[in-house]
């Protein structure tokens, strides 16, 4: 062999060994970073998801819930079904919106309107109206990461939009619009709000202590309890868009005052469960589930079903 092809055979040796290596790092470091699990959802019915919404963006969310009423917890906490053919019901209209004021803070809207029935000892009777309103604002100090849940700190605003007094005895209660936390009141609460993604699952986690401010409802002043909100959701993520949702949703309030002096037994408790199956894409997201009461104090005990979709401009 001459030399000529000795000297050509060795180059091309050293030019695999150089450049192999060289192209396969070349590679590695133009690979795409593997893009986050983040599958659309129309998300928990109560609790809110920690992720923010991001800068500019407005997200519209319309919920229609239709609540039977078999009975009430009393001040005991035990169950009470109606009797002799009474029964209550309300069909309600939410619009709940947020926008992403910078890509951490959002600021949220919530309106309700409402239709209430009741029939009651052989008399019926039907009112419609706007119940209270909420503000609610979403701070993300924590991104998600590797074990780290999203972590978001939430400040929320009560208006007493709802009517809350000078009730007709004609129309049973139905005319009246105010927050299960009590009408007429302007209500300032703050929680957290967390979130974690674990796939196919998707966990959610909120709480929210508020403190009503002092009112008048037909001419006593009236000093809510302070209450507490507290939420935790699941969602499992299944093929073609489509999810199950598990969600607890509870109520803790303290006795009312009025004119200084406490209600006895003027408490109010609930623990609600929902289980939902929704379909999204990235476009539009829908969830259709169900609530149910499981406990309280002096609680109503409600069967309801829920559809609600997101669109996001």
């Amino acid at each position: 062999m001459d030399t000529s092809r000795i000297l050509i055979s060795l180059a091309a040796i050293v030019y695999i060994f150089v450049t192999c290596p060289a192209a396969s790092l070349s590679a590695e470091i133009q690979q795409p970073e593997e893009k986050e699990w983040s599958p659309p959802s129309a998300g928990p019915i109560t609790t809110l998801p920690a992720p923010p919404l991001g800068k500019n963006k407005l997200l519209v969310q319309p919920f229609l819930f239709y609540n039977r009423t078999r009975g009430t917890f009393d001040d005991e906490g035990h169950y009470k079904s109606f009797k002799g053919g009474d029964r209550k019901s309300q069909w309600q209209q939410q619009l709940f919106m947020e926008y992403g004021l910078t890509d951490r803070l959002e600021i949220d809207g919530q309106a309700v309107f409402q239709e209430n029935l009741r029939h009651e000892h052989g008399e019926s009777a039907e009112t419609s109206g706007f119940g209270d309103s909420y503000l609610f604002l979403h701070y993300c100090a924590v991104d998600e990461k590797d074990w780290i849940p999203s972590v978001c700190g939430l400040f929320q605003l009560k208006f007493p939009t709802g009517k809350y007094q000078k009730a007709d005895v004609g129309k049973l209660g139905t005319d009246l619009m105010g927050a299960t936390s009590g009408g007429g009141s302007y209500d300032h609460g703050y929680g957290i709000v967390l979130t974690k993604k674990i796939k196919p699952f998707a966990f959610h986690a909120s709480a929210a202590y508020n403190f009503p401010l002092l009112t008048k409802v037909d001419g006593v002043k009236t000093e809510y309890g302070d209450y507490l909100l507290y939420d935790f959701a699941a969602e499992y993520f299944l093929p073609k868009g489509f999810n199950l949702l598990a969600e607890l949703n509870g109520f803790s309030q303290g006795d009312k005052k009025e004119d200084g002096s406490y209600v006895p037994a003027s408490d109010i408790n609930s623990l609600t469960m929902n289980f939902g199956i929704g379909w999204s894409n990235d476009a539009l997201q829908t969830l259709f589930a169900y609530q149910r009461t499981l406990v309280g104090t002096n609680a109503d005990v409600n069967d309801s079903f829920v559809f609600t979709f997101i669109y996001t401009f």
